[in-house]
């Protein structure tokens, strides 16, 4: 039987913005208000990012991840940095004020540290400073290691958070370490460069964010200073080709549907749900009430990733797995569709 389509469901959360503040010339932090019954669903890890719906006349909307750079605990805040002939980066910049309200997706994104108490070599360029902030605050709230943080921009008033970095620099002199590269003054940055502002690091982790030349260049400098390229972690940002606040929701399937059965474990809980032969995990756990992990829906976030303990699925891409994701047994829940009659599924 072929499953029928019922009305979309429109998803995310209207947030009130609390306030929008002026970082540099062409970058703002957002800062939003949760609602009480919306706290929990809105607690995010660092390193993390948000999906906004920002307003367009010419298509509805238009959806944009930008990451958190708020500790964890506070009120959520993503910053946001104009780019040449970027109609949301430029709205929001030119044209968001407090009081209005977007539409929000929860926290999503696994560009979060393994071990906050380890030491850590973090590598930013540009905006790529959003969740190294986030990460920062989280790390210095906790007993641990030390943190480098190598940041790159083109000059001086192009460095986002500057006085941010400074304090907490001066804050905690014996675990925090902030170096900087300027264009102005140095060109753009090498792998030779970069490993020698870094110094040795030997196993340290390194985590990386920016542009994909500063990311290309950061990595290797990451190997050449001792990390071994699985301790590498870079985020990656996709422009969506889709709507990601838009469900189209099917009929459930009938118990005479050739749909496999499905048990997920989602934050301690299980569901056993009808899994359709045509939808992906994570639409029928939204057709179904469950809120599962995601972002894009297009298989390049990786923000539902996730392990099948039992049974097969198939997907339709895996762009968003390293190499070893998949010899750790991750799938990406909107990407896969069941095999066979069963599966059991997990998210960490």
């Amino acid at each position: 039987m072929t499953a029928t389509s019922v009305d979309p469901v429109l998803l995310g959360h209207e947030l009130a913005v609390r306030d929008v503040v002026r970082e540099t010339a062409d970058a703002v932090s957002i800062i939003f208000d949760v609602p009480a019954e919306l706290a929990e669903r809105f607690v995010h890890r660092p390193g993390q990012f948000l999906t906004l719906a920002v307003p367009s006349e010419r298509t509805g909307r238009v959806a944009r991840c930008y990451s958190l750079s708020s500790a964890p605990g506070d009120a959520p805040m993503v910053t946001v940095k104009r780019t040449p002939d970027g109609y949301a980066s430029g709205w929001l910049c030119a044209h968001l004020r407090p009081g209005a309200t977007l539409r929000v997706l929860p926290p999503a994104g696994t560009f979060v540290p393994h071990d906050l108490g380890a030491s850590m070599v973090l590598a930013a360029a540009g905006s790529g400073i959003t969740p190294m902030l986030s990460i920062v605050r989280a790390t210095l709230a906790v007993p641990g290691g030390r943190l480098t943080l190598l940041y790159a921009n083109r000059d001086a008033a192009s460095v986002i958070f500057a006085d941010v970095l400074d304090e907490l620099a001066a804050a905690h002199p014996d675990r925090l370490e902030v170096r900087h590269w300027l264009e102005s003054e140095r060109g753009l940055p090498t792998a030779d460069g970069l490993a020698d502002l870094a110094g040795p690091t030997g196993e340290q982790p390194w985590y990386l964010c920016g542009p994909a030349p500063f990311m290309a260049v950061a990595q290797q400098a990451a190997v050449a200073c001792g990390a071994a390229p699985r301790a590498v972690h870079q985020e990656d940002f996709h422009s969506l080709v889709g709507d990601p606040f838009t469900l189209a929701v099917a009929e459930p399937a009938a118990d005479g549907d050739d749909a496999a059965e499905l048990e997920v474990t989602l934050d301690g809980r299980t569901h056993l749900l009808r899994w359709g032969r045509s939808e992906t995990l994570v639409d029928v756990m939204l057709a179904n009430g469950v809120e599962a992990p995601y972002s894009c829906r297009e298989g390049t976030c990786g923000s539902c990733m996730c392990t099948v303990v039992d049974g097969e699925v198939v997907q339709a891409s895996t762009e968003a797995l390293a190499e070893e994701d998949i010899e750790d047994g991750y799938v990406l829940g909107c990407q896969s569709r069941p095999l066979g009659a069963r599966v059991v599924v997990e998210f960490d």
